[in-house]
């Protein structure tokens, strides 16, 4: 008797193993997305474990570049340097697929009186050259930088858009996600930050203007599908070869109509 009630319980907790697993490595930003399509896919396709983790843009390039990950997610372009790399390991460069549209949001404490700065004056506020709110139209108190650590897709992305290659100031507060950020604006009235817009709870994301006779956008729907919200980006899948079978159809699901209003859903933008 004992023998089969140890059996039945051995039975119970017996854990099938799946028939294949995809690993998906990356961009911090993309975790909530990503995790998300992961969930509603395999909850329609038994047999499959899609593990999703995050890291950085830069972490999984080079997990996709080590072998380590099936697909890379990132919120900026691979490098150059990046590519090579995997050309000289792999004999072929990496596959880019588009996945969603994204708004690099500005945020800052709700209780911030400023409503919206220009690419100049955020490009000068994050290289030093502003540090009181005052210089643009807020309160009388120094501005506290918050960005993300230099392996983020969003902290490239930004360096090279936003600051066009020149350095954060010194005193920039650099967290390892997005989520760290958002969470330090909010109890920091006189702090700035940047990030994904679908992050933007608990605070407010300024609007932008192109330059300073440019209208402020908001980083809206409508604003980052028209191309006007200034501080547009792609969000992107890297795999080493051309995706078939499992990945394809994760892939594929990403891209279609469910997984497209996953995006949406989820706070980012679809690609149509």
């Amino acid at each position: 008797m004992t023998f089969i009630l140890a059996t039945l319980m051995l039975l119970a907790t017996t854990v099938v193993p799946p028939d294949e697993t995809l690993t998906v490595k990356g961009s911090d930003t993309m975790v909530i997305l990503v995790q998300q399509w992961a969930e509603r896919y395999m909850g329609s396709h038994k047999g499959i474990e899609i593990q999703v983790t995050g890291g950085g843009s830069g972490t999984g390039i080079s997990a996709l570049i080590n072998g380590t990950t099936d697909v890379c997610a990132s919120s900026r372009p691979m490098k150059p340097s990046e590519a090579q790399k995997l050309r000289e390991k792999y004999g072929r460069g990496a596959v880019e697929i588009k996945v969603a549209k994204d708004g690099v949001a500005l945020y800052v404490n709700d209780k911030n009186p400023v409503k919206d700065l220009s690419i100049e004056q955020i490009r000068k506020i994050y290289s030093g050259k502003i540090r009181n709110w005052k210089e643009v139209g807020g309160l009388d108190a120094r501005i506290i930088l918050y960005g993300r650590e230099n392996n983020s897709g969003t902290y490239a992305y930004f360096k090279e858009e936003v600051l066009l290659n020149s350095d954060f100031a010194v005193q920039t507060q650099s967290l390892p996600g997005t989520a760290g950020v958002v969470n330090a604006i909010s109890r920091d009235v006189n702090g700035i930050g940047y990030g994904g817009s679908a992050y933007g709870k608990g605070i407010r994301e300024l609007s932008v203007r192109k330059d300073p006779n440019s209208p402020a956008m908001s980083p809206t729907l409508k604003n980052i599908m028209s191309g006007d919200y200034p501080i547009t980006r792609f969000l992107y899948f890297y795999t080493r070869v051309r995706p078939e079978g499992a990945m394809k159809n994760f892939i594929d699901y990403a891209l279609g109509a469910e997984g497209q209003k996953l995006v949406a859903d989820v706070g980012y933008f679809p690609l149509r």
